[in-house]
């Protein structure tokens, strides 16, 4: 399962030119689930995402998470982050999860968001041509990917 966090100020999530989700302050979040990710990894990413401590404390230092700061997440699905790059110039989505598989998993990822103590978790709709509009603050961007931690341990 992958994930790219960005701390924003205010993120929204446009189908059909309508806005269906929106936050201010807290982490737009694109998520891939990738072929045989698990409710296990939804769970440990979900954690690492509400206590990930990436806002700035008094003194200017990021040592403040999600839960601390009441912060809010506007979480879209998103395919092409399990893009295989490594032939050609075209990418291969061969190694995404199927849509049912990984819409349940997206849900999961989001009820665990909630569960580790996020307050507002909107979403986007899974599979729509959705409009993403954000802006980035600091910018802080972080990228978690499950499989690569479970090659180090």
């Amino acid at each position: 399962m992958k994930a790219v966090i960005q701390r924003v100020t205010f993120a929204n999530v446009k189908v059909d030119g309508e806005t269906v989700g929106a936050i201010e302050n807290g982490f737009m979040i694109l998520l891939g689930v990738v072929e045989g990710d698990t409710k296990a990894e939804a769970e440990l990413l979900a954690k690492k995402t509400a206590n990930m401590r990436i806002f700035e404390d008094e003194n200017g230092k990021m040592n403040l998470s999600l839960i601390d700061t009441d912060g809010e997440c506007l979480v879209i699905s998103q395919f092409t982050l399990c893009a295989d790059c490594k032939k050609g110039n075209r990418p291969s989505f061969i190694n995404s999860a199927k849509p049912d598989e990984a819409n349940e998993l997206y849900e999961y990822f989001m009820e665990q968001l909630k569960v580790n103590g996020i307050k507002r978790v909107e979403h986007g709709i899974f599979g729509a041509d959705m409009k993403v509009s954000l802006l980035n603050d600091g910018p802080v961007t972080i990228v978690l990917d499950t499989d690569l931690w479970a090659q180090k341990s």
